[in-house]
């Protein structure tokens, strides 16, 4: 599920300019496709993670992996960017169901286990993130951009197949009067809110520089798909950097201290990029060495972030993943639609300064007197 959430928005990547001369429209319009996605995965998670409490986890990923292969293959086959893009609408309400991801996790493993588990899956998310250009390069070269579309499908297929046999459905016994009163819990938590906004600052930044390094590494730079692919390789070590330090970080200070952390190599790396755009003139390192710092501060902050946000609410993990992820994936959609529209490389850094500044001030706003869970 971790290596299928890649490809509909970072193994595509490389294929911009190809989707984008492949149907006579301009590079920002896939873009902006991209951001259409994340909004769809959003909207479509609110609702399979509280109906996964009721019904089970198991048919719903079936059901929305099946979605999601008639989506990929609708790509494929369309002739316009309008049928492209109401296929891409698809696909993601499909993908909405990798949501249930985090429900697994909260399912499946001990309270100890729990943080340290979602460090692996950001962890693991980051290297294939990171892989995914280059990927994506090859899939483009040899097999224009319907190839990520049909690798998906099969993945999606091989992971369908799993499901059925390795994942067992767990009873549930949640009544209507159950469900409303648990949506009823979760909006009035404002501290669940907190840290699922931490989360989404943190997640809208990443996202952001995603969706702009074709824009900023292939048209600004001139860059091909394949170098484009080889750097974003190297971007990888970050991921894996993230990851070792937010594990070390897990060991020694609390949930709270962590987001900190985080927020201030956010900060930090949005300082540079903008020190550097009127010091230094556009390069590879300028943008790629900040964006290192600020993504270690990305993978420190959500694995805290969401269990702190979803150990407040156990006993439906389900509507708690949904909604912490739907907010997380509108941001995510809603930020990079604004970096794709002024068509700036200030806007960037300033998006980076903006949620450090306002992730600390929640960060002071929070109860000390709340538990953490550990």
């Amino acid at each position: 599920m971790c290596l299928l959430g890649v490809f509909p928005l970072d193994v595509i990547l490389p294929s911009f300019p190809a989707i984008a001369s492949s149907f006579q429209v301009e590079v920002n319009s896939v873009a902006y496709s991209v951001s259409i996605f994340a909004i769809g995965v959003g909207i479509s998670q609110i609702i399979i993670g509280p109906l996964s409490d009721a019904v089970g986890r198991k048919r719903l990923l079936l059901s929305g992996l099946l979605v999601a292969i008639l989506g990929a293959v609708g790509c494929v086959l369309s002739s316009s960017f309008e049928a492209f893009i109401s296929f891409r609408l698809i696909q993601a309400l499909g993908c909405g169901c990798f949501v249930l991801s985090h429900a697994l996790v909260q399912d499946l493993y001990s309270e100890q286990q729990r943080n340290s588990m979602r460090i692996l899956l950001t962890g693991a998310s980051g290297v294939f993130i990171s892989l995914s250009p280059l990927a994506g390069s090859i899939l483009q070269e040899h097999f224009n951009w319907q190839g990520s579309f049909i690798v998906f499908a099969m993945l999606s297929i091989c992971c369908g197949l799993i499901t059925m046999k390795s994942l067992k459905e767990r009873p549930t016994s949640l009544k209507p009067e159950g469900f409303l009163s648990n949506q009823r819990a979760l909006v009035k938590d404002s501290v669940f809110f907190k840290f699922t906004a931490f989360s989404c600052l943190a997640f809208a930044c990443h996202f952001s520089f995603i969706v702009s390094a074709p824009l900023l590494f292939m048209d600004r730079l001139g860059l091909s798909a394949s170098t484009f692919g080889l750097i974003f390789t190297g971007y990888g070590f970050s991921y894996v950097l993230g990851g070792v330090v937010a594990h070390w970080l897990n060991e020694r200070i609390s949930p709270r201290k962590q987001v900190g952390v985080g927020f201030t190599l956010i900060g930090v790396s949005g300082l540079c990029l903008c020190i550097w755009e009127f010091v230094a003139e556009l390069s590879v390192a300028t943008i790629l060495l900040p964006m290192i710092v600020c993504t270690m501060g990305v993978t420190i902050i959500r694995p805290s972030a969401t269990t702190q946000a979803l150990g407040r609410h156990p006993h439906c993990a389900g509507a708690a993943a949904s909604l912490n992820n739907t907010l997380l994936f509108t941001s995510g959609g809603t930020a990079s639609a604004l970096i794709a529209a002024t068509d700036s490389l200030l806007t960037l850094p300033v998006l980076f300064i903006l949620s450090s500044l306002l992730g600390w001030v929640l960060l002071t706003l929070l109860p000390r007197s709340d538990s953490e869970v550990r």
